[in-house]
């Protein structure tokens, strides 16, 4: 994890300066006006990973600036991690230090905290770690209210569970999302909240079903689904099925469906270029897809599938590299024109931003 400069009195002049470099960067399209959603000025990150350094007798977690994995930075303070995770970081490693047999050859320590207040800790090791350290890691576990979990090669020791419990306000209805270790879940929460809200809002009035794309645990799937009659999602990880899934039950949501296999393949299923076991029990023939939700990697979209989502009247885009998707809009803004534009500052005080288009077909 590199480091980041928290300024809030700089806030508001930073995030004007990446409105304005979006666009520049997307001039030669017909944009509408940007919208911008904010994180908060500090205490925005649910999950991150500190590298651990020894030093003597010393223990602390140290960062690296950008682009040098040699130029380390002892932090002692991280005022862009929750606070809860900020509560135990420190106080953490206060009882690890003088624990042999917690602290030997600890290389890293992850955190995925909840705005619910729940926080799971991974410890990682370059030696193999057995009961002994499992009956000193259940003392931190219950010292702070943690999940907690060790890792070396080739080896997980889960004390209790190995996920969290997330619970977000999404338009007045609190939606219950299993966040899995070591698996994908948005960084900044409350920027999150943002994007589903004005997805939700993009899409109002779509009808007919939805079919989504790298749908992960459900993130946009399950608040989506009110807008829709049927929501058909997709997703290669199992991992992340299985949360989906989970999530679907707990919210009580009877309109979606969860397959996991890859866009691509998924893409030509739909096409009707193959048939897949999986897929085949759907029934998508009875479906009357109006829109596609496609949340992809940094990669972008695959030429496949960026002509496959121009076979919908909507498309809703959430891209979190604002490179592939001008790519990728070069291609759909042929047969689509930009309807809605936002930018979500997910990563405040960095480069990085997060997009939101939503695109309806032209005629």
């Amino acid at each position: 994890m590199s480091i980041s400069v928290v300024e809030p009195d700089k806030y508001e002049s930073l995030l004007a300066a990446k409105k304005t470099a979006t666009a520049e960067q997307f001039s030669c399209f017909d944009l509408p006006e940007i919208e911008v959603y904010e994180s908060p000025r500090s205490h925005y990150r649910m999950r991150c990973e500190f590298r651990v350094w020894h030093e003597d007798e010393d223990l602390y977690y140290v960062m690296f600036e950008k682009g040098n994995k040699h130029a380390r930075i002892r932090i002692d303070n991280c005022p862009m991690v929750s606070e809860r995770i900020h509560d135990v970081m420190f106080k953490l490693l206060e009882e690890i230090r003088p624990s042999e047999v917690l602290r030997r050859k600890l290389f890293q320590v992850d955190f995925l905290s909840t705005l619910s207040g729940e926080l799971l800790v991974t410890l990682l090791y370059h030696r193999p770690i057995d009961e002994s350290w499992a009956e000193e890691a259940k003392k931190l576990k219950e010292k702070f209210n943690i999940q907690l979990i060790g890792r070396s090669r080739k080896n997980k020791i889960l004390l209790d569970q190995d996920f969290v419990i997330e619970k977000l306000d999404i338009n007045s209805r609190e939606f219950i999302y299993k966040q899995v270790e070591n698996s994908f879940s948005q960084p900044n929460a409350e920027v999150c909240r943002h994007m589903i809200n004005w997805a939700l809002d993009a899409t109002q009035g779509a009808g007919g079903d939805m079919v989504e794309l790298y749908c992960g645990n459900g993130n946009f799937t399950l608040p989506l689904a009110q807008n829709f009659g049927r929501v058909v999602a997709t997703e290669i990880s199992k991992t992340s099925v299985r949360a989906a899934r989970f999530n679907i039950e707990e919210n009580n949501i009877d309109n979606v469906d969860v397959v996991r296999i890859s866009s691509e393949e998924f893409s030509q299923v739909l096409s009707g270029a193959v048939e897949k076991r999986r897929t085949k029990d759907l029934g998508l023939e009875a479906c009357d897809f109006t829109t596609v939700l496609v949340d992809p990697p940094r990669s972008g979209l695959d030429d496949d599938t960026v002509k496959q989502v121009q076979e919908y009247d909507n498309i809703l885009y959430i891209s979190c590299n604002p490179e592939t998707l001008k790519e990728n809009l070069e291609v759909i803004t042929e047969t689509h024109e930009l309807q809605r534009f936002a930018i979500f500052d997910q990563f405040p005080y960095t480069e990085h931003l997060e997009c939101g288009v939503f695109l309806s077909r032209k005629y």
